[in-house]
């Protein structure tokens, strides 16, 4: 009998690996990415590139812990849905004389081969992936890529233990369900529904109205408040999408009874009976995907928003091989100069000074629209020290004519100085508005070249001025180390140190090091959110495709019925896919009402410069949508075309 019992779990295994194959498919690429991610936490080669990557270990555990809680969400709820699909089958084989114990045995068999096959082939396609991150990851630190053919045993291992606790705690559940179950239980399963939690029409009506206003308090919550207050506003977004849910599934059959004319419009019969039928019935279930879809979005926007701000203020700060701004009134110290010195070698290098217009101008102008710190009055260079800095950072030769002035600003505030225009005292002299330039150049705290903005007036108007700090820019024959830039760093502490004074902070960048920090963060944080937003797009996906493709038989019944009755092939493709959209675009919407303000605004909160251009909050938020909507699109028209060809086999692929 147990050879029998093993050959018959084979058998179903691989029946439920075909009838399941998108839900076999997501298992196989949870496998891959699992033990893709792992390889990169546990790769040597990775953890080398910089001492900031030490933090990608416990980054890629953390959000492998919750991926593993989603996905086993996943294979829990695939599993239920199977033994309730599978129940008059299993029934009958307690029937014809299996005990339970045995039945329960099979399908836990058959599952965990399902499960194993699943793991094998995600391992060897993870391999490919982690090559893919792999060479991303030597990308963003400039460094040479090339193919090596890598099995880790400790990343197969971990995805081991995550894949056996998945399937464990979701069969075991299933086995003890089975062996509990009488048997017309069991063998009536399939016909047990959700149902429908709000009966009657004014309860509907007023739970759905108290959601909406749930969902719009949540959203402005989520937007505008800080930590505390975006929890409680993530929480009033779960009120509604359930109540909005569980009232709009229940409600849509009250509808129709209360307008019956407008069953009969075009198909909408038939689009809305199949449509309710199941609605009505997965309320709770449409209202989870729709909070992963939520999470999704949300997750996906913060990634690309911090993904931008990494690499806005790494262009930013790296606009020279090396940078220090002075904090202390007694300029950039010797220590430093003397190291740089000795240790690295220069090409170009020179001290200079960053004056005081002794008034606050345009300050004052900027203020109403762009928050400002750092100096009181207008921050100004001489142009020939300015014109220094163009060279040293590679930019072309600009010209200052005579009583003029220029500004260089990042570029958010290029638009305003170009409307601007106006004469501009400096000391005792009136200069006329010249050039605007926006090239980066350091211009983002108090130390740097001015404080988003500086003013650049002829030398002899520079002199008579107050100075405010002073900075050191060099270009390198080499780029400068981790190391030496972390002893410039241990310079400056022991500055501090003896200074005993907070506020002599000198500002200290060298672009190497600016831009490994700027790749080592997006690795250690955008990585894993981007891992999270797949896991969280795969699994609803995935569990609104199952449910809606094992109605092919009962399509199929319904569609040969309406053929007989006279309705033709493009008719009947036509409403198949209208229900299919219908279907599959409801839990998508309120994501999108939600997730699109927040990734704006949480673009938008960055400071001036670094959202603008390809980076702008309307640029994020596009592509946040377009990647969510790109994965969950394969899903839909996968579904799409295996439905097709199971209920409508004699239809072209393509209408006529």
């Amino acid at each position: 009998m147990s050879v029998t019992l093993s050959n018959l779990s084979l058998r179903n295994a691989r029946r439920q690996a075909k009838d399941y194959l998108v839900y076999f498919v997501t298992i196989v690429m949870a496998a891959a990415l699992l033990y893709a991610f792992n390889c990169l936490a546990f790769s040597e080669e990775i953890h080398t590139l910089s001492q900031n990557m030490s933090q990608i270990s416990m980054m890629i555990v953390i959000s492998s812990i919750i991926i593993v809680c989603i996905f086993g969400w996943l294979v829990s709820y695939a599993a239920r849905f199977m033994l309730s699909r599978r129940s008059r089958e299993l029934g009958t084989y307690i029937l014809t004389g299996l005990e339970q114990k045995q039945v329960a045995r099979l399908f836990f068999l058959e599952n965990l081969a399902v499960g194993g096959c699943a793991m094998v082939l995600g391992l060897a396609f993870g391999n490919l992936i982690f090559q893919a991150l792999r060479a991303i990851v030597l990308a963003l630190f400039g460094q040479k890529y090339h193919f090596t053919f890598e099995f880790s045993m400790q990343s197969a291992g971990l995805t081991f233990l995550y894949f056996t606790f998945i399937y464990l705690m979701a069969l075991l559940r299933c086995r003890r369900q089975i062996c509990k179950m009488k048997i017309y239980d069991l063998i009536y399963m399939e016909r047990q529904n959700e149902g429908a939690v709000f009966k009657t029409s004014r309860k509907r009506q007023y739970i759905f109205i108290v959601s909406v206003v749930f969902g719009i308090l949540g959203t402005l919550l989520l937007i505008f408040g800080n930590l505390s207050v975006g929890m409680a506003g993530f929480l009033c977004i779960i009120v509604f999408l359930y109540g909005f849910f569980l009232t709009f599934a229940s409600g849509v059959p009250a509808f129709f009874d209360k307008h019956p004319a407008k069953k009969y419009q075009g198909h909408s019969l038939i689009v809305f009976r199949n449509l309710t039928a199941k609605l009505g019935t997965m309320g709770i279930l449409m209202a989870t995907i729709s909070l992963l879809f939520t999470a999704t979005l949300i997750t996906e926007g913060g990634g690309l928003v911090f993904n931008n701000i990494f690499t806005g203020r790494a262009a930013q700060e790296s606009c020279f091989d090396l940078y220090i701004g002075s904090g202390s009134a007694d300029g950039v110290s010797d220590r430093y100069l003397d190291y740089i010195e000795q240790k690295i070698p220069l090409r170009q290098s020179f001290l200079y000074y960053i004056y005081q217009s002794g008034h606050s101008q345009l300050i004052d102008a900027l203020n109403q629209d762009v928050y400002h710190y750092g100096y009181q009055q207008d921050p100004v260079i001489r142009y020939s020290d300015y014109a220094a800095l163009r060279a040293i950072a590679g930019y072309e030769t600009v010209a200052l004519e005579p009583g003029q002035y220029l500004i260089h600003c990042n570029m958010a505030l290029k638009k305003w100085f170009g409307s601007y225009q106006k004469p501009v005292t400096i000391g005792d002299v009136t200069l006329n508005a010249g050039g605007i330039y926006n090239e980066y150049l350091m211009q983002k705290f108090g130390t740097g070249n001015g404080h988003y903005y500086v003013i650049v007036v002829p030398d002899e108007t520079a002199d008579s001025l107050m100075i405010h700090h002073q900075a050191y820019a060099a270009s390198t024959s080499r780029p400068v180390s981790e190391a030496e830039s972390l002893q410039l760093m241990q310079i400056r502490e022991e500055l501090n140190i003896e200074s005993q004074t907070a506020s002599d902070y000198d500002a200290i960048h060298t672009k190497s090091y600016e831009q490994a920090y700027a790749a080592s963060m997006i690795a250690v944080t955008v990585f894993p959110m981007y891992f999270l937003a797949l896991a969280l797009t795969m699994t609803a996906a995935t569990i609104l495709t199952i449910q809606q493709l094992s109605e092919s038989d009962r399509y199929r019944q319904q569609f040969r019925l309406l053929q007989k009755l006279g309705m033709d092939d493009c008719e009947m493709a036509r409403t198949l896919r209208t229900q299919f959209l219908i279907y599959y675009v409801m839990p998508a919407i309120p994501p999108v009402l939600i997730g699109t303000p927040f990734i704006l605004h949480l673009a938008n909160a960055t400071e001036p410069g670094l959202m603008v251009g390809a980076s702008s909050p309307t640029v994020i938020a596009g592509i946040a949508l377009g990647m969510f909507f790109l994965i969950y699109a394969l899903y839909l028209m996968v579904a799409y075309i295996s439905m097709k060809r199971n209920v409508l086999p004699d239809v072209p692929l393509r209408e006529k």
